[in-house]
């Protein structure tokens, strides 16, 4: 697999990615920004992809432990490849399928008896009935049988310490199933912050937040607008995430 050089975070962070077919948008960096870790925490992500989601987190916060899940393994390799030119020596990452099962002993993998701080994933999005891309990478990370996203759910909140939060970038219209999955999950005290294109528009996508065993109750963010009006400008606030790599409060 062919991959391209580049940068995450303003030229921070140093990110190879491949060339064609599935390409990181800004998803990965935004829902980093959202996960609450503290130094020398650790952390799980399911679906890792080229490690984007990370390398931002580690950027943010130091000293960070854990797994990157990815099942896909040219991915991974790449994944591998970023975290190790960024020093990011305490976190690895697994070419495995995040949602086994803690029953399967054949090549065990090292994170699936681990227990996390934080877990976080940007899940498939498209059903069965949308465009199947050609592309297998962009096939895989964007395509979701049912039932795909209570799998990764119940798969990331399993391996969560108490009080542990599960952070999630989804599209608008996953959101009531995504919290029923949570409650099955013994996950609560969910806190739903929209992305807006824009002012005034639709938003599309959410970063939805929950933690194991809290019984607290759901809250509806104000929301983070991208776009400036009028042109294709990140906002202030938005630049200083996506550029700056600062973190995004749900609270």
């Amino acid at each position: 697999m062919e991959a391209s050089q580049g940068h995450l975070l303003g030229g921070a962070v140093r990110y190879d990615q491949p060339r064609q077919g599935y390409r990181t948008g800004i998803e990965p960096v935004l829902m980093a920004a959202a996960v609450q870790a503290q130094p020398g925490q650790a952390v799980l992500e399911g679906g890792t992809g080229a490690g984007a989601g990370l390398l931002c987190l580690a950027h943010r916060v130091s000293g960070l432990v854990g797994w990157g899940v990815e099942i896909m393994p040219e991915m991974a390799s790449l994944a591998t490849a970023n975290l190790d030119a960024n020093g990011y020596d305490g976190l690895r990452v697994s070419c495995s399928d995040i949602r086994r099962e803690e029953e399967e002993e054949i090549s065990r993998p090292e994170w699936i008896d681990a227990l996390f701080d934080h877990a976080m994933a940007n899940p498939p999005w498209h059903d069965d009935a949308g465009t199947v891309p050609a592309e297998p990478l962009r096939r895989a990370a964007k395509m979701a049988r049912k039932g795909e996203l209570e799998a990764w759910i119940s798969a990331l909140s399993r391996r969560l310490r108490p009080r542990g939060s599960i952070t999630l970038i989804l599209p608008s219209a996953a959101t009531p199933a995504a919290l029923a999955a949570l409650t099955a999950s013994n996950c609560g005290g969910a806190r739903l912050l929209p992305l807006w294109p824009r002012s005034g528009q639709t938003s599309r996508i959410v970063i939805l937040q929950a933690r194991l065993d809290d019984r607290s109750e759901f809250r509806l963010l104000p929301g983070l607008v991208l776009h400036r009006d009028g042109d294709s400008r990140y906002t202030e606030a938005a630049e200083a995430i996506l550029r700056g790599g600062a973190g995004l409060a749900l609270d």
